[in-house]
């Protein structure tokens, strides 16, 4: 496959800029430049390379080729069929089901939807490493954004900074809810105790969740929540904090008679096209395991 490139056409009112200057207004990063100098990139400008020193004149025809991504090879792909909303050079937006990791990790090296997606990638002839943008627990299911290639992802990162990545989740709580919307401002840290429970505590990192309730059910609460940061379980903890544990959630003390998971979905995802600068916007229906419990509470 051919490396990845950018392409652009001067206009007069970039004329007189160096390549570098252009480049950090087009996005790129110091470090993404840093390799496409030193690891196997190019600068084209009208068919001959140039050095980030050179100005650019009207009309100039300026190319960036970015070096070959770095591919994990002890990421094997498997051939786990994917649940894909959209697709295109640029982008993939998956529904991950509950039960799969996001990433292999030591307790479950194989099955995550990154093996997946290596497969899907070797498949299509993308010779790009896995760069997840909003990543989701095992057990939490729903929609999932990926770059397919690294700009991508920078650019994608600056999104989440800005708080311009919107995050809509849908959750079934323990416990009634008096008020109807709210806003928990709680930092949370990692619990000393354990390498995996994070808790609030007055030294974490700040992290605020909002939630709507949608209804109050006889034994749970459905419940939307927006997150405004994006800290390790952050829902869930703050979810407990509140004294509202998620449903099934057994590390923060949720009831697992009806739901062996934590029933939590992430049902929309709002962010701008890191290249077509249009919003998009996806939707995801709640999985069968939550479906079945809110029928259930309806009779």
């Amino acid at each position: 496959m051919d490396p990845y490139s950018l392409k652009w056409t001067i206009e007069k009112k970039d004329e007189g800029q160096t390549i570098k200057e252009y480049l950090y207004i087009k996005g790129i990063s110091k470090r993404a430049l840093t390799d496409i100098k030193f690891t196997g990139g190019s600068i084209i400008v009208n068919g001959q390379e140039q050095n980030v020193r050179y100005l650019l004149k009207e009309f100039d025809v300026l190319i960036i080729e970015f070096p070959p991504e770095e591919i994990n090879e002890r990421m094997k792909g498997e051939d786990i069929s994917l649940s894909i909303c959209y697709e295109d050079d640029d982008i993939i937006v998956v529904e991950k089901p509950p039960y799969m990791n996001t990433i292999p990790s030591r307790d479950h090296p194989i099955g995550s939807l990154a093996n997946a997606l290596v497969y899907h990638y070797e498949k299509a002839g993308n010779a790009s490493a896995i760069h997840i943008v909003t990543r989701l627990d095992r057990n939490t299911s729903g929609l999932v954004l990926i770059a397919k290639h690294r700009h991508a992802h920078h650019l994608l990162s600056l999104q989440q900074q800005k708080g311009q990545i919107r995050r809509y989740y849908e959750a079934f709580a323990e416990n009634e809810f008096d008020e109807v919307i709210g806003c928990i401002d709680a930092p949370i840290g990692r619990k000393p105790t354990s390498i995996i429970e994070r808790e609030v505590r007055a030294d974490g990192q700040s992290a605020v969740t909002h939630y709507r309730l949608i209804r109050n059910y006889p034994h749970f609460s459905h419940v939307q929540l927006e997150l405004e940061t994006g800290r390790t379980h952050q829902i869930r903890v703050h979810m407990a904090h509140l004294g509202h544990p998620l449903l099934g959630d057994d590390l923060y003390g949720g009831n697992q008679k009806i739901i062996n998971r934590q029933a939590l979905h992430c049902k929309e995802l709002h962010f701008i096209h890191p290249f077509k600068q249009i919003e998009l916007i996806f939707s995801s229906a709640l999985p069968d395991d939550m479906e079945m419990l809110i029928i259930k509470e309806s009779f």
